[in-house]
């Protein structure tokens, strides 16, 4: 991931066009005329041998030729003269070019990206619309006019909607910051440009219409970034086969499992939308209301009828209403009509004046159980809708001073009456629909949200001690298999695979022919009431609908007799498969139980993914599944549980007791940390899983693998903990002290350790009083990516005696160092140990400089790190010293 030199892109100051036209219709034309009347301040030149001008412009015969360097180059030109422009625009100084010309594919692609690394020339496109920019007024595009100057930025896969976006803005009155079309991505991609806009501040939220993501643990990191500081909303394209397919054939590219994206965008926090009016609403309400601290949604109406209009909708979306306490609907009583409803929604009559809706808002605004609340209107001769309107505004006003602050929207129902009530909520910034479906709708958006970035704070955490993983055994499951030459395991290994994770297994036994099956059987039964048998064959998939399964067998010859019918059935059914013998394992039969299918598949887009949920024999019909990103933490596990209708079941129902839940989230647990760890894994399935209020047992279980050196599997999308940068060290008067990556259940732990450091070691840590000691604050230090941040912490028994943390810039060339150390500690050592191991690991991630800024005053960190190789430069205006250590020359050598 880079931002290297995309300032250039996106905000050059002067630019060049090489291609510009005055042949009528031709892009050469519409570009040089769009950059000629967006209102960019620099110098615009235009490039063209067989010109002398375009639209009264001098053009010049070639790049070398201009009086000056252009920052940005614009190219339209055929596209066999591609690769020798970006190469003439490189030599030239310029780092940024946006390339319109579509055609550029294989060597030809190559050749130009070829001529732009030798400069680091950051490319836009190819096959592109181009590049608007209306903060700065630069339109170096073929759209056919500029979008309003706002503050939303716009990234977009397809050209065509490109425009469709600036037209569909500009008629709402919509502004826009940056329309950035990517076109093939032959460089710069999603997740560099995402990376960039995080920390732009022209942009307040960042829409994306993406058909295929490109580079998934990129994405997630850069989209993980960007979300937490401002809103991160996607159209993505393609939810069906149908489209899908139309999707690659738009964009040449492999479009991955909608499920696949659907856990990725969670993972990173972003907000999905379905309908590009969706993706502008979002960016609004997500913009203009508070954080939304919980679901629950009051309702505040004139009209019965349009608040069970609303109620429908959020039922139909998986909502609830507040449940309004008796204080409330006491007081509530104590100011409203007889007749009002006594229920939310809470209905206050239709002849309600400004009064009634000023007295009930308030009540409703302090009721400790409403989270948001949605004041609608129906016009009617009684009453003023505008004077109603005015006082949701002004209560909204003195409420933007309450903490917590709580979510207020607005629905006026009507068209001319409704107008001016509308004009006053939007000049308020208070968000306001024209249906109750619609702001429901709109409050959905942020309960949707809020659980984006909820899921944004869970980082895979360190697998606890107790679920016990044998590593070793499982490696050699699968070298052995490896050796054979074998692509799927047998149902016997493949469970002691699984039950080296200890994931709960059936006993299962192998036999090569109905003799050893009997034997096998007559084991068996001597402790359970009956048996099962099948048929091993790795060409029968599916055993059962070929009569390769037999159930509830209660004899040992019963047994032997099933195996030999099987191998009839099959024979005449299969003749081509390749029969393997059998297993045989015990019948489990339990009565309160459900099956289940977990198991994990290799996504062509996203790499390694989970599934749970409803198992059998008909689990294509029932479809009832969810998927998640691994490695999953128990939490992760569970919301992926509660996305299926199954979850409903396993809670318990009637007479039927719940299952044991942590049990199936554990097995979760174990089989995601089991593909995470051995990259041969392709392709799980556990089905069934039984599940009941006893626990969980896998019957059957099927594993594909591959050889990692011929066939390498895709990378996971989110980095797992770094269990290998763990260790102990000895400290003087402590013994010994633990070494090892921070993990998000650390957050506890780490707010003692803040109780234990000085006001004044603080403020030299954060070169201002201590930060603001919130969950949020906390969370953000202990929940990280592991993929440009990294934390080491000091262990001692369940004490966190230090902190190293370094975090690195986009392009992954140097990052930022800091670490503090208890203050009744310093002295022993512990700052230094944890700086040698933050070296050691920013060398093993190929940074090239670790560089951070410290006080003057902070004598014992510069000595310190001067011991430890850094230089150092006084910087005389702010009284702090710049730090540098070279890795490739550090006092740690390369170790």
């Amino acid at each position: 991931m880079t931002v290297r030199n995309l300032s250039s892109l996106l905000a050059p100051r002067s630019v060049a066009f090489v291609g510009a036209s005055s042949e009528p219709g031709s892009v050469g034309l519409i570009v040089a005329r769009n950059l000629l009347s967006g209102g960019f301040d620099g110098p615009i030149w235009f490039v063209n041998p067989r010109h002398e001008t375009v639209l009264d412009v001098r053009c010049f015969q070639s790049l070398a030729a201009l009086p000056d360097v252009p920052e940005l180059v614009v190219i339209a030109t055929p596209p066999e003269t591609v690769p020798d422009i970006i190469a003439e625009a490189g030599a030239k100084g310029a780092r940024a070019a946006v390339v319109i010309t579509a055609g550029i594919t294989g060597e030809l692609r190559q050749r130009m990206l070829n001529a732009a690394r030798t400069y680091c020339l950051r490319i836009e496109g190819p096959n592109c619309i181009g590049l608007l920019l209306p903060h700065i007024g630069l339109n170096a595009s073929f759209s056919h006019r500029m979008p309003i100057k706002g503050d939303l930025a716009v990234i977009s896969q397809s050209g065509a909607l490109v425009t469709t976006i600036v037209d569909w803005t500009a008629s709402r009155g919509i502004g826009l910051s940056q329309v950035i079309s990517l076109g093939d991505m032959a460089d710069a991609d999603f997740g560099d440009f995402l990376d960039y806009l995080a920390g732009d501040i022209t942009s307040r939220a960042i829409l994306i219409y993406m058909e295929a993501m490109t580079d998934a643990a990129k994405f997630i990191s850069a989209a993980r970034r960007a979300s937490r500081v401002k809103p991160v909303i996607i159209l993505k394209s393609g939810r069906n086969a149908a489209a899908a397919k139309a999707a690659m054939s738009h964009t040449g590219a492999l479009a991955g499992a909608d499920a696949a994206y659907n856990a990725a965008f969670r993972r990173a926090g972003v907000l999905r939308v379905n309908e590009l009016r969706q993706l502008f609403d979002a960016a609004e309400i997500l913009s203009a209301v508070p954080h939304l601290h919980g679901e629950r949604l009051t309702i505040l109406t004139n009209g019965g009828g349009v608040g069970v209009l609303a109620t429908d909708e959020l039922a139909d979306l998986g909502g609830k209403l507040t449940e309004l306490p008796a204080m409330t609907l006491q007081q509530l009583d104590e100011c409203l009509p007889p007749t009002w409803s006594r229920a939310n929604p809470v209905d206050i009559i239709g002849d309600a004046g400004p009064e009634r809706y000023q007295k009930a808002a308030e009540i409703l605004l302090a009721d400790p159980a409403t989270h948001a609340l949605l004041v609608m209107n129906c016009p009617t001769a009684m009453a003023s809708s505008e004077e109603a309107a005015q006082v949701v505004v002004d209560l909204a006003s003195a409420h933007r001073r309450q903490r917590p602050r709580k979510v207020i929207l607005t629905s006026w129902l009507g068209e001319d009456a409704a107008e001016p009530s509308r004009q006053l909520f939007a000049k308020a910034d208070i968000p306001t629909f024209a249906t109750p479906e619609a702001a429901v709708e709109g409050f959905w958006q942020l309960v949707r949200y809020r659980r984006a970035q909820e899921e944004l704070m869970q980082v895979p955490p360190s697998a606890p001690e107790a679920l016990q993983f044998d590593r070793a055994k499982a490696d050699h499951i699968l070298a052995e298999a490896r050796r054979k030459g074998r692509t799927m395991l047998l149902e016997a290994k493949a469970k002691e695979l699984l039950a080296s994770y200890g994931i709960p297994v059936v006993r299962t036994l192998r036999a090569a022919t109905p003799e050893q099956v009997e034997l096998h059987a007559a084991e068996l039964l001597r402790d359970h009431r009956a048996c099962v048998v099948k048929i091993v064959s790795d060409d029968l998939p599916h055993k059962s609908d070929f009569g390769g399964v037999r159930l509830a067998i209660a004899s040992a010859r019963e047994a032997r007799t099933a195996a030999e019918e099987m191998l009839l059935n099959v024979h005449r059914l299969r003749p081509d498969a390749v029969l393997r013998g059998f297993t045989v394992q015990a019948m489990i039969e339990r009565a309160n139980s459900h099956e289940l299918i977990v198991g994990a598949s290799e996504d062509a887009t996203v790499g390694p993914l989970m599934m749970f949920g409803a198992g059998g024999t008909a689990v294509e019909v029932t479809a009832d599944t969810a998927h998640a990103l691994p490695p999953l933490d128990l939490k992760l596990a569970y919301q992926m549980m509660r996305e299926t209708r199954i979850y409903g079941l396993l809670k318990g129902y009637r007479d039927r007791p719940a299952a044991n839940l942590d049990a199936i989230a554990m097995a979760l647990v174990r089989l995601s940390y089991l593909v995470a760890r051995h990259r041969e894994i392709r392709e799980v399935d556990i089905n069934p899983l039984l599940a009941d209020e006893h626990g969980v047992v896998a019957l059957d279980a099927r594993i594909r693998i591959a050889d990692e050196a011929e066939e390498p599997r895709r990378p996971l999308a989110v980095r797992p903990f770094p269990v290998e940068w763990e260790r102990t060290i000895a400290v003087e008067g402590m013994g010994e002290v633990t070494l090892r990556p921070i993990r998000p259940d650390d957050e506890p732990h780490y707010v003692r350790l803040f109780d234990r450091i000085s006001a004044d070691d603080l403020r030299m840590r954060f070169f201002t009083a201590a930060p603001e000691r919130t969950f949020r604050f906390f969370a953000r230090m202990t929940q990280i990516d592991y993929a440009r941040e990294m934390a080491f912490i000091a262990v001692h028994g369940d004490e966190v005696l230090g902190v190293a943390r370094l975090i690195a810039d986009p392009d992954g060339r140097r990052a930022e160092f800091a670490v503090i150390v208890r203050s009744d500690l310093k002295g022993r050592g512990l700052g230094s140990a944890l700086m040698q191991h933050l070296i050691a690991y920013a060398k093993s991630e190929g940074l090239g400089e670790l560089i951070g800024d410290v006080l003057a005053e902070n004598t014992g960190m510069l000595a310190m790190c001067r011991s430890l190789g850094f230089t150092s430069v006084y910087e005389p205006q702010s009284n702090l010293f710049r730090l540098s250590l070279d890795l490739g020359r550090g006092a740690l050598g390369s170790r």
